[in-house]
């Protein structure tokens, strides 16, 4: 299934970060933070402005993005979690 975010959302799935601290302690899953950087999957086709014009998004498929610690709605596709969130929710690009 394939799933194509309306207007100015844009799918992500989170990056995971490393289980190991640079010491070599191991850390459970339940002492982990979720992970605030992720990768766009899809965006949709931007928002319709006042003056009915489209206005597209900046980010593209494949951009690794920082987004807020609660942005978004998490949704499961295919057994893959994913979030969906508004182009707005992105706090920056990682080049």
């Amino acid at each position: 299934m394939k799933l194509k975010p309306l207007q100015d959302r844009i799918l992500v799935q989170r990056v995971e970060e490393e289980n190991k601290t640079k010491g070599g302690i191991i850390i459970p899953d339940t002492a982990k933070e979720k992970p605030a950087e992720g990768k766009v999957i899809a965006v949709g086709n931007g928002k319709i402005g006042e003056d009915g014009k489209r206005i597209a998004i900046e980010l593209k498929v494949g951009d690794r993005v920082l987004f807020g610690k609660y942005s978004g709605t998490e949704v499961k596709v295919d057994g893959e979690e994913y979030l969906i969130m508004r182009e707005d929710d992105v706090l920056g690009i990682i080049e």
